[in-house]
């Protein structure tokens, strides 16, 4: 008889025991409360819950690692020890070796001034691994997470790396410490949804290769639905069910889960074309790829070639496609912040023949939201500081920039008291928002959003694409919105551009793209998202 995983667990003891852990802030605002749940080997638990359910900070309690003013309290067994009443000396000697993880924003998480040799090499060293051996465990290691080239990854800094190899290199450094237990935090967020069922079906074959217990942190249901055992929903800090997974999604006992399982988008607004605001003929991208000693231009590596569409005002056009398939070099070349050939119109002018201080009369008419939003707020600066850096380089008074920042936080559904949190005080939905916020309150005429809604769970991304296409009707905004996620696409875009290996594929109406795609590869992105 085969035994299906929750019938497993009682033939075994619990790898990872979580009782009754309960979390508290300085201010004494409980976080979480009571989330107990065991964790067999081999088995996969998902943490589901809306952005600030606690689903993050209860598996940084896990690892010891949350802020010194929060207070934990409860127990948390690795092998019948509790980790809450070691010391950090003891915790280290777990941290990796026996509990790996890995981080939810890994443009963040890994060193800006490391190549990935260096990265991997620090994990392996602290293994034991002698130096002349690192380097062929390593190439073993990127080769296990199916990297292609890895001798020439190992060479590269974070920032040359696409979303799906950097997301890969996260999971190479967690695993080379052999753990018995892997945190995946969101480990698909920013991926296009071929990578997302790569990367997951991958972490499940080094589950069973190794015999590893998984905490899947995830507000993809979709995912966690093919690749979880057991599911423990959040809602504020408490656990609303927790069961199997085919029973939580079959059955589900609360209204909350029932919600967080049925989201339905809507459908995008019907637009009348009126005049073109944005117009690309033949743009082309190219990275110079530089050898030597003198950093020598010896080739070019073409992340978009001629591009070619037109956006008119009010209208959204959503560019999907692959991770490295050049979404993103094509919004940072409209938005003028890479260099590339063609002409880009905005308005009546072509934006690659401006310098940059005719540039900076037009920048407030376009705006960009980047993918992380962690990454590109600044930490040191306040919510209102942030949102209202654009508005100081206009002629307006304090008052008007005060008044104006408040517009913005009630458009973006944020409160008033969060003006004066810092960036790492947020959720992942409100730092998105808080993105959001400082592109609308320089009123654009067009925003450019990459991936805005990767992080987010099913209940804000519906609040973002709800926002969005009011904001597209009652003040003629245009979008230019890149993601992987084709039913966002579909709920908020009029046209769709699909991109692959740098090369446009397919630019129809959406309708017309979803109930006849032109190409085997649109069918195989349509087919992935609905799976």
């Amino acid at each position: 008889m085969h035994l299906t995983q929750d019938d497993k667990q009682f033939d075994q003891s619990p790898l990872l025991r979580v009782q009754q852990i309960s979390i508290c802030n300085e201010s004494g605002h409980r976080l979480v409360e009571s989330l107990s749940f065991d964790l067999y080997p081999e088995q996969t638990v998902a943490l589901v819950g809306e952005s600030g359910s606690g689903k993050t900070i209860s598996a940084l309690a896990v690892l010891g690692v949350l802020p010194e003013h929060f207070a934990v309290q409860g127990k948390v067994e690795l092998d019948g020890e509790n980790l809450l009443t070691l010391g950090q000396v003891q915790l280290q000697q777990i941290r990796g070796k026996r509990i790996g993880m890995i981080f939810q924003e890994p443009m963040t998480a890994l060193n800006p001034l490391h190549k990935v040799e260096q990265m991997l090499g620090e994990s392996l060293m602290r293994f034991g691994i002698a130096k002349t051996e690192i380097r062929k465990r390593s190439v073993g290691l990127l080769h296990d997470v199916h990297i292609d080239d890895p001798a020439r990854i190992l060479q590269c800094y974070p920032h040359e790396l696409s979303g799906g190899q950097r997301q890969r290199v996260m999971l190479a450094m967690a695993l080379a410490l052999e753990p018995e237990i892997l945190i995946a935090d969101e480990p698909t967020t920013a991926l296009d949804v071929v990578l997302q069922a790569q990367i997951l079906t991958l972490l499940k074959g080094v589950q069973r290769q190794r015999k590893m217990a998984i905490i899947l942190i995830s507000h993809d249901l979709n995912l966690v639905k093919h690749y979880a055992d057991h599911v423990v929903v959040l809602n504020q800090g408490r656990v609303e069910e927790q069961g199997a997974t085919a029973e939580i999604f079959t059955h589900p006992q609360t209204s909350y889960t029932q919600n967080l399982l049925h989201h339905d988008f809507g459908q995008a607004l019907a637009i009348q074309p009126t005049q073109t605001l944005l117009e690309l003929n033949d743009v082309t991208i190219k990275y110079p790829l530089k050898h030597g000693l003198f950093n020598q231009v010896k080739a070019y590596k073409v992340a978009a070639e001629s591009i070619q569409f037109s956006l008119s005002q009010g209208e959204a056009l959503g560019i999907v496609g692959e991770s490295g398939s050049g979404k993103s070099s094509l919004a940072l070349a409209i938005a003028r912040l890479i260099s590339s050939e063609g002409s880009i119109h905005f308005q009546t002018q072509d934006l690659n023949l401006l310098t940059q201080k005719q540039l900076r009369q037009l920048r407030r008419d376009f705006q960009i939201v980047f993918q992380d939003p962690f990454g590109s707020l600044n930490p040191r600066m306040s919510v209102e500081q942030i949102i209202a850096e654009g508005l100081h380089l206009q002629p307006i008074s304090k008052q008007q920039c005060q008044t104006e920042v408040n517009a913005v936080l009630a458009k973006v559904e944020l409160s008033l008291t969060d003006k004066d949190k810092y960036p790492h005080q947020l959720s992942g939905g409100q730092r998105q928002r808080v993105a959001l916020a400082r592109a609308l309150v320089l009123k654009p005429k067009l925003l450019i959003l990459d991936e805005p809604t990767s992080a987010l769970d099913r209940t804000t991304q519906l609040a973002i694409i709800q926002l969005l296409r009011r904001l597209q009707q009652q003040e003629q905004i245009s979008y230019i919105f890149i993601s992987h996620d084709l039913q966002v696409i579909k709920a908020l875009c009029q046209k769709v551009l699909v991109m692959h290996h740098g090369k446009a594929l397919e630019y129809q109406a959406t309708a017309l793209l979803f109930s006849q795609p032109q190409t085997e590869y649109t069918r195989q992105l349509i087919s992935a998202s609905e799976y």
